[in-house]
């Protein structure tokens, strides 16, 4: 399939954006954590399946550097392939029009820019094997691409797969689960293509589901499950629900996609399913007779717009329903806005038929207020342009630093040179036998900055995430350290005085240095660091 060059421009242009943020973009909490899987490779993890590792360390492992570009090139890259998947997939369903005005909305949507292209995130391999699932699943279901096609559908050897894909987009991220069950959705609603669960290529995909996803199944069973059970907990509803709460989580998804584009996406979906569902009603008070040739072009266009809905639509309407009685994240949700794109891809190329200037202003008008806003975004996270009394800041300012939200993206090399150039520093580094933090994205960002100096990092806290498989409590007994935490999470409501964490548990605690870390010349963050010797009894842990 040839990819129009309106297209490879949009490509090349999203890549250079993309690239230039994961350069100069601050490292976020999560990140920061995810190198450290980098560092204790295994088949699964307590959080996420195995495959963020490689997405976070390829970079790291070509260039031996540890910085944001290293960290996040994979990303960048994987989601160019992204795009270029959904790009051929939108073709296969609905043409060249459609596709390269799929892939312009793809490119411009600030989430997907940000949490499926630019940050290290396990999204970031869902979304790949999701893309190209998907163009093999256009593929197999809608084999010669024509409008016009009343022949019936045979499956075929792409179902088994479709199987593999989806276990590999599991492997991303536990959405891929999601991803395989809508597939199965579409197969149960399109009678074309019901045959496809009866096939022997169907039981092939399964096994070569169960196979790709084995790693993270042997993991969990080594383990007590950890990873469901951890998983799982988190869709428990806490309290009941409040739709005041279901209201924010929808308002939240509009900002996160931008109202310009996150009106027409809900409103696609719904006009689509409406549009289905009396298509449907049609066809059954209809007569058993042979279709006409518009209606059978008809008919093939709602299967087609099935197959969109149906991997898409219960992944955005269900997670945003759960947003009423659990906080739900923003990336929860995306991977179903996602696919729905692909659907507002075709109906603005409907509407750019009549009405050519409409779609041109949108989609660039669109692009010339999304583009300065993630500018100036990314020039407050790394120079402070909005903080109040910086040097870099326009107009004197008018957000103070201790207010700041952006201020928790911390400058990891800054982080790091503080022991490089403090002699003190550099020498109760070298005497210590290992550096632990009280908050597991602290002891994430200390991972990156301190793991290239040769020291082991950990984590003593109730939650414990990963750190709790890459050690054994004991381990520490008997050895000294430097407890290092970020005054952002210094105080813990269960202790009257933070260090009393750890009272009992080593002999003496003390304050040695405070590391500031400094944004447009103000200290925006503050890392303590205390000498501790010796460890007298393992920290408890929950699990591990």
């Amino acid at each position: 399939m040839k990819i129009h060059k309106w297209a490879i421009a949009i490509l090349l242009w999203g890549f250079l954006f993309r690239a230039t943020c994961a350069t100069y973009l601050n490292i976020g909490f999560d990140e920061a954590y995810y190198y450290l899987y980098t560092q204790n490779l295994n088949l699964s993890y307590f959080d996420h399946p195995p495959l963020v590792a490689f997405t976070a360390g390829i970079g790291i492992w070509l260039t031996g550097v540890v910085n944001p570009f290293t960290i996040r090139i994979g990303g960048v890259l994987l989601y160019t392939g992204t795009l270029i998947f959904s790009y051929l997939a939108s073709k296969k369903l609905f043409g060249d029009r459609t596709a390269t005005l799929t892939l312009g909305i793809l490119t411009t949507i600030p989430i997907f820019q940000i949490a499926f292209g630019i940050l290290a995130l396990p999204d970031n391999a869902l979304m790949f094997f999701w893309a190209a699932c998907l163009y093999v699943s256009a593929t197999e279901f809608f084999p010669s691409g024509e409008i016009y096609d009343n022949k019936p559908y045979k499956p075929t050897y792409r179902l088994a797969i479709i199987g593999l894909l989806v276990g590999l987009a599991f492997l991303g991220k536990y959405h891929g689960v999601l991803l395989g069950g809508g597939l199965v959705l579409f197969c149960l609603l399109s009678q074309r293509h019901r045959s496809a669960l009866f096939s022997i290529w169907t039981l092939a995909a399964i096994a070569l589901f169960l196979i790709s996803i084995s790693p993270v199944l042997f993991w969990n069973s080594q383990h007590e499950w950890a990873s469901f059970r951890f998983q799982s907990g988190r869709a428990v509803p806490s309290q009941g629900y409040n739709l005041e709460r279901l209201l924010v989580t929808i308002l939240v998804a509009l900002g996160y996609l931008f109202p310009t584009f996150g009106f027409p996406l809900w409103w696609t979906s719904f006009r689509t399913f409406g549009e289905l569902l009396s298509f449907s009603n049609r066809k059954s008070k209809a007569e058993k007779e042979e279709l006409q040739e518009e209606a059978i072009a008809q008919d093939l266009l709602y299967q087609k717009r099935l197959l969109i809905l149906c991997v898409s639509a219960p992944i955005f309407f269900g997670f945003t329903f759960m947003g009423g009685f659990i906080q739900i994240l923003p990336s929860w949700h995306m991977p179903g806005f996602f696919g729905a794109t692909l659907l507002l891809g075709e109906r603005a190329a409907q509407v750019q038929v009549k009405r050519p200037k409409f779609i041109r202003n949108w989609l660039w008008g669109s692009g010339m207020m999304i583009l300065p806003l993630l500018m100036i975004g990314l020039l407050h996270v790394h120079l402070g342009i909005a903080q109040k009394g910086g040097d870099a800041a326009i107009a004197g300012g008018f957000w103070e630093a201790k207010d700041d939200p952006s201020t928790q993206m911390i400058d990891i090399e800054q982080l790091r040179q503080a022991f490089v150039d403090s002699p003190q520093l550099k020498a109760e580094l070298q005497k210590a036998d290992f550096v632990f933090s009280n908050n597991f994205f602290v002891a994430g960002q200390l991972g990156m900055a301190i793991e290239p100096l040769g020291k082991k990092v950990t984590c003593f806290d109730e939650d414990l995430r990963g750190f709790a498989y890459w050690s054994k409590a004991q381990d520490f007994v008997g050895k000294t350290a430097l407890y290092i935490t970020s005054e952002l999470f210094l105080k813990d409501e269960r202790f009257p005085q933070p260090l009393d964490k750890y009272k009992g548990y080593f002999q003496t605690i003390e304050k040695i240095a405070d590391i500031p870390i400094k944004r447009g010349g103000q200290a925006v963050q503050i890392f303590p660091v205390y000498r501790v010797s010796p460890m007298l009894k393992p920290y408890p842990r929950p699990y591990g």
